[in-house]
Formats: C-alpha cells, structure tokens, sequence
C-alpha cells in the first residue's frame, strides 16, 4: 500500500475514534506530518492532558505515552509499538533507584522523564530538559538534591544552577556518541555554523557547542536564528525534519558520532506509520497501567507541572517507601 494511502487511512481512523496523534520530535518525518501535534516530552504530556479526545495516540517511546495515561488514567492511550524503550529506562531499575533513595531519605528525589512509572512513583517531582532549571529552582536550598537518571543532564544542570547534587549514573545511548574530536573538525570546516546541542550529550561535546538545550529550544534557536545559516545538530536526527521545515533556507549538519552513523535513536524508529494505522484500527497496544501505581506515579508528575505552570508546591520532609515494593508493579 503507497504511503499516502496509508495515511488517508490513518486520518479516517482517527476521525472514526476521535483520536488526538502526539508525536516527538525524533520520529521520522512522515509521522510528524501526520501528528496533531510535534514536541518535546513536556510539550507532548501537557497535550495529552489538556486534550478532550478519548484516545490518545503517542508516537514516541513508552515512557512518553505512560506519562500522558498517569496524567489522565481514563483516557485510551495507545503506543505503536511496545517496544519503543529507552536506554535510560533500562538503567534505571525500580529496585536499585528505591534503594538509591532510601540511602538517602531526607533527600528530594528530581528525576529525568526518561524513567519507568514505577521510578516515577518514588520521586517527588519529574522533570524535562525543557523545564528542569525551574524545577531546581524551586527546591529549596536547604534541601539535598538527588537527580537522575542521566547523569549528564544532572551535571548541565548543577552548573547552571549552583545547587550540589548526587547524581545517579545514566545516559542516553544516543547522545552519548556524539564525537568531540570530530565536532571540533567539523566546526573548524564551518567556521560561520552555530553548533546547537542537547544537554544529554557528553562534556566533550557540549564544550563546543553555542546552544545547549531541549529539543524545543534547540528548534526555536534555528527558527530564530535566521542571521545565521549553517547548523550542527548534536541531537537525534528526528529533529532536523521539523527544522528544516521552519528554515528551508538554512544548511543543516548533524554532529558526527564516534566511528558509525547511527544518530538515530532506535527506539523511536521503531514506530512506523503502518503501526500507527494499526494501531488506531485496533485500539491496541494500550498502556495500562495499574490503579494504584497511576495514584503513585502522579504526584511527581503533577509537581513538575504545577512547578512549570506557576503554582505553589510543598515538599515531602523525606522519602517513605511503599511498604511492599510488589505495590509498584
């Protein structure tokens, strides 16, 4: 079936079941030109939220779309495919992040999106690179910070904000083989480029690059930009069909990795517009998640976006573990 087939197809459907399609910026370009809406993950969970409809398609990874059913349980979430993991997710396992936090009680637990729900379900509050400044801030000084899962991220931030954290050991996969070396080639070749690049990325990187930031602002620098023509993008490539778009006339170079070219995430690329036609046929795969753990896992959630939105929050004096790690899963 051509693919403009398939994509009547998918806007039929989504009409028949008054479905909202919410896409990252990291799918491929033909899913992004399908989708309501292209963001970032907190772009992504404040859509779902907001959103009227009755089932939500995510195309992303699983944690996004978890997110988006925590913040509103009766809604049908749906995710093309169940396999659309993240290698943050993977190193951070519920048992080892709740004995992170009990070794430390009195501490506020500031944890990455990139995370399962059940390590959502024992932070205190969740945050976005889009966001994650304002939700430091809001801590108050007196308290310690633990963050995680990337650490990379947790280190941007702590010299951003002058707060001192103890950082879990994590990282994304993806940007972390982005090249240094080979960026510093590549800038010397483009001398005019403004380099532009996702805190995610390892130290070596990020000391050259001009913007530091999430996906939103990284696309908002090359929108805005426009005295400046050349681009290097130190992020997934997903990102540059949306840039492209909002600058046809600027050239744009993704960063060269360590010794391959795989700036893809594998995980987003999973997801095709055949499973996303299927999965709206169907009605599945579905998130679901238990009653008790969408309780749990939306106090951390709800936290970041009352942080975000402006309102007050109290804080937890410390962690209280559920009493049987069973009530997690």
């Amino acid at each position: 079936m051509a693919y403009h087939d398939i994509e009547e197809e998918i806007l039929e459907l989504k009409d028949k079941h008054n479905a909202l399609i919410l896409a990252h910026f990291y799918e491929d370009g033909d899913i992004q030109d399908i989708a309501d809406h292209v963001g970032d993950s907190l772009f992504l969970a404040q859509m779902g939220q907001k959103a009227e409809n009755p089932v939500i398609l995510l195309a992303g990874v699983i944690f996004m779309a978890e997110s988006v059913k925590i913040l509103s349980p009766k809604k049908t979430v749906l995710a093309p495919d169940m396999n659309a993991g993240c290698s943050l997710v993977d190193s951070s396992p519920i048992d080892k992040y709740r004995a992170w936090r009990e070794e430390n009680p009195e501490a506020i637990s500031v944890t990455y999106v990139n995370c399962s729900s059940e390590v959502k379900a024992i932070s205190d509050v969740i945050c976005t690179s889009s966001n994650v400044e304002k939700i430091v801030n809001a801590i108050p000084k007196d308290r310690e910070i633990l963050f995680g899962p990337d650490k990379q991220l947790g280190k941007h931030i702590a010299g951003l904000t002058g707060r001192e954290m103890k950082l879990w050991d994590g990282s994304c996969e993806v940007h972390m083989i982005f090249s240094g070396k080979k960026l510093y080639q590549l800038k010397k070749q483009h001398p005019d480029a403004v380099v532009v690049a996702h805190p995610e990325c390892a130290d070596s990187v990020l000391q050259y690059a001009d913007v530091i930031g999430s996906t939103s602002k990284l696309l908002s620098e090359v929108k805005t930009n426009t005295a400046v023509k050349t681009f290097i993008i130190a992020t997934e490539s997903g990102i540059m069909h949306k840039m492209q778009q909002e600058r046809p006339d600027a050239t744009l170079i993704q960063a060269p990795a360590d010794n391959c070219a795989c700036n893809d995430c594998p995980y987003m690329k999973l997801n095709t517009l055949e499973k996303v036609r299927d999965a709206l046929k169907f009605q599945q795969p579905q998130i679901e998640l238990s009653a008790d753990l969408i309780e749990r896992a939306q106090g951390s959630l709800k936290r970041m976006m009352d942080i975000t939105e402006g309102r007050p929050v109290s804080w937890p004096d410390r962690f209280s573990a559920p009493k049987s790690p069973d009530a997690l899963h």
